[in-house]
């Protein structure tokens, strides 16, 4: 069986957009493109690395993230390590609508239940890359086993969210972290399956 695993950069308000570039997403009138930049350093390059570069796997991405990603990917040059890992892989596109995929080896679940039969084959692990809207949905479904959270020690005030509309209760256990010279709080998490504990106060 596969593992379904998210890696995310955000904000300390819990935002997750256009952490690229001032090009990457734009939508909801969103100005404030490539913040991470200015806190990247050795350690979170290491994390990245480690993810994009390191066991094989395919990529799970939202209609959104994957319409972003298809016309880019291809265009880089073939010696770009992550475009030489994004671009013969798997990509696995959840999306309702119809959709006529473009980028080389990419194909659309029209459900969660598709995603969950791929999921119970063998293969290799399925990568959440961007997909904001995917979070709550792979939640709900029990569905997602690892969640790796850059926090970037900026505060956005707007754009698209982490763990938006529609995410349930869910307890979270650390599993790994790291902080790195300029403040980015790098977690790993796996879901628990339970609801997060509840008592008064003793």
């Amino acid at each position: 069986m596969r593992k379904i695993i998210g890696a995310v950069f955000v904000s300390l308000d819990g935002v997750m957009q256009a952490p690229g570039g001032p090009e990457e997403d734009c939508s909801g009138g969103f100005e404030l493109g490539g913040w991470i930049w200015a806190c990247s350093d050795d350690v979170t390059r290491e994390a990245v690395r480690g993810y994009l570069l390191g066991a094989p796997y395919a990529l799970l991405l939202g209609r959104k993230t994957y319409e972003i990603f298809a016309p880019y990917w291809p265009q880089m040059p073939p010696e770009n390590p992550i475009a030489a890992r994004f671009n013969p892989t798997a990509k696995y596109v959840l999306s309702s609508r119809d959709l006529t995929p473009t980028w080389h080896n990419s194909h659309r679940l029209p459900s969660l239940d598709a995603l969950r039969e791929l999921k119970a084959t063998e293969g290799p692990d399925l990568l959440v890359q961007g997909s904001s809207t995917l979070y709550p949905q792979l939640l709900k479904a029990g569905l997602l086993d690892r969640l790796i959270v850059q926090t970037y020690p900026v505060v956005l005030g707007q754009g698209k969210r982490l763990l938006g509309e529609g995410t349930p209760p869910v307890g979270l256990k650390l599993v790994g972290s790291v902080v790195s010279t300029t403040g980015v709080v790098i977690a790993t998490y796996a879901p628990t399956g339970h609801k997060p504990q509840t008592s008064a106060v003793p």
